[in-house]
C-alpha cells in the first residue's frame, strides 16, 4: 500500500511547515488592541475582586447594610486567590502567539461567572 497520493506527507506541503511560519507577524494595531483588551480585563478583575464581594453581602433589610453568609470563607477565596489568577492568566494568555482576543473573551466570560457566583452565594447562602 503506497500512500504517495497523500499530499500531508509530501515535504513540500504547508502541513510540513512549522506553524509559526504560517501565521501572520502581529501589526501595531494587533498589539494596541490587544493592549486595550489587557486593560479592560484588569478593569473588569478589579470590579470582579473588590466591588463583587461588597455587592454579594449588602443587604437592604439588615440594620448596619451587611448580611452575614454562611459562606464567608468561600468569597474571601473566591476574591483574594480565584479572581486575580483569573485576571492574570487572562492578561498572560493575550499576549501568548497563539492566545489573543479569543483569550480575552474567555477570562471576561469567567470573570462574570466568578461575579454570578459571589453574588449567589452571598445572596442564597
Amino acid at each position: 500500500m503506497d500512500n504517495s497520493g497523500n499530499a500531508a506527507d509530501s515535504p513540500a506541503s504547508p502541513a510540513s511547515l512549522e506553524p509559526a511560519a504560517l501565521r501572520p507577524r502581529r501589526t501595531v494595531a494587533d498589539w494596541g488592541w490587544l493592549a486595550v483588551l489587557a486593560m479592560g480585563v484588569l478593569a473588569a478583575g478589579f470590579v470582579v475582586g473588590v466591588v463583587g464581594p461588597l455587592v454579594a453581602i449588602a443587604c437592604d433589610t439588615c440594620q448596619d447594610g451587611v448580611r452575614n453568609p454562611r459562606f464567608v470563607n468561600v468569597l474571601i477565596t473566591l476574591a483574594w486567590y480565584v479572581v486575580p489568577a483569573t485576571t492574570l492568566g487572562t492578561v498572560v494568555g493575550i499576549f501568548l502567539p497563539r492566545g489573543g482576543a479569543r483569550a480575552g473573551v474567555i477570562g471576561l466570560g469567567a470573570l462574570m461567572v466568578l461575579l454570578i457566583a459571589m453574588v449567589f452565594i452571598g445572596r442564597v447562602a
